[in-house]
């Protein structure tokens, strides 16, 4: 379909020579692209479909967006509301979906939506939706603290019709699709932010070996340079989980519970980086004209987006037993 057949370790390189770009914004909306609207469609998509939708968003014509979130759903897929009832032919969609990455821009939507009245997990669908329909309504692009960027959008579905052809795979299964994409859209925003807190922490390294307080440099101060020392060698730690998910996952292997930590640690780490990173750089890390005070802003979406690090902790404890599984 127009890509190159590689496996998903060649993602993870991508996504780690991404964290050079210096945002997070652009890398964030390549990874939707590539890692998160389109591997459901990739691996249970019709034919059909797949030329109709896959092929242009690999070749570049085609902006994606995934529509999981809602207002009042966020980390809790199961809890969304939007509905797709079927009549004919057609599914007729009705809610609406909120902080939807390239969502004012996008040509097609993998919205997921309920398509039954069964249980939570087994009443969902993910379908293949044209964003040009009658009824769809881009209600605003959303002020964000940080990744400005990127295009985030609120998004209003009102009695909008799709054919029941863009179902992607089975009916009532789009939970489950989503759970598996997950996964990889974790490990990919691991992987973005590994350069980034590498520049950082260099960054910095350069700006106190410079900059004079009480007649040498802050970089002198064993606080400051023992604190950086230890902040690089937790990137490596986390470089060296993510490395050995990805291994594990090309092999087949479920990575939920080594994603989940990676996720979280990744979340936690970008904070205690950029926060740690910017007291060093004084009144000046309080501007807009470093780069870690756009880090400080841009990182601080990954204990949140993708799932939040307390629903990360949640998963890890259901996998070493601690709670039980659904």
């Amino acid at each position: 379909y127009g890509g190159m057949g590689l496996d998903f370790s060649y993602n993870i390189a991508v996504a780690e020579e991404l964290g050079n770009i210096r945002c997070a914004g652009i890398p964030m909306a390549i990874g939707v692209q590539a890692g998160m609207a389109t591997p459901a469609l990739t691996r249970f998509g019709s034919h059909e479909l797949k030329k109709q939708f896959l092929v242009p968003t690999i070749a570049g014509d085609f902006v994606a967006c995934l529509g999981i979130s809602e207002a009042g759903a966020g980390s809790d897929v199961a809890n969304i509301k939007t509905m797709a009832v079927r009549k004919g032919d057609e599914y007729v969609i009705n809610g609406g979906k909120m902080w939807i990455t390239s969502g004012s821009q996008a040509d097609w939507m993998c919205l997921l939506a309920n398509t039954s009245e069964g249980p939570p997990h087994r009443n969902k669908s993910l379908i293949c939706l044209p964003m040009n329909l009658p009824g769809i309504h881009v209600a605003k692009k959303i002020d964000k603290l940080g990744m400005r960027s990127s295009d985030t959008a609120q998004i209003f579905f009102e009695d909008v019709r799709v054919p029941c052809k863009n179902l992607i795979g089975e009916e009532g299964k789009g939970f489950t699709y989503q759970m598996l994409q997950f996964q990889e859209e974790r490990l990919w925003g691991v992987a973005t932010a590994l350069t980034p807190m590498e520049t950082i922490i260099q960054e910095t390294i350069d700006y106190t070996g410079q900059r004079k307080v009480f007649g040498q440099p802050v970089l002198h101060n064993q606080t400051v340079h023992f604190r950086l020392a230890e902040l690089a060698a937790e990137v490596e730690l986390l470089r060296s989980l993510l490395h050995r998910a990805v291994a594990l996952y090309v092999e087949g292997n479920d990575v939920t519970k080594f994603a989940s930590m990676a996720k979280l640690k990744a979340g936690r780490l970008t904070r205690e980086v950029t926060d740690s990173c910017l007291q060093f750089w004084g009144g000046m890390g309080f501007t807009s004209e470093v780069l870690v005070s756009r880090f400080y802003r841009d990182l601080r979406l990954m204990s949140t987006g993708g799932g939040t690090d307390e629903t990360m902790l949640s998963i890890i404890c259901k996998y070493m037993d601690i709670l039980p599984r659904k």
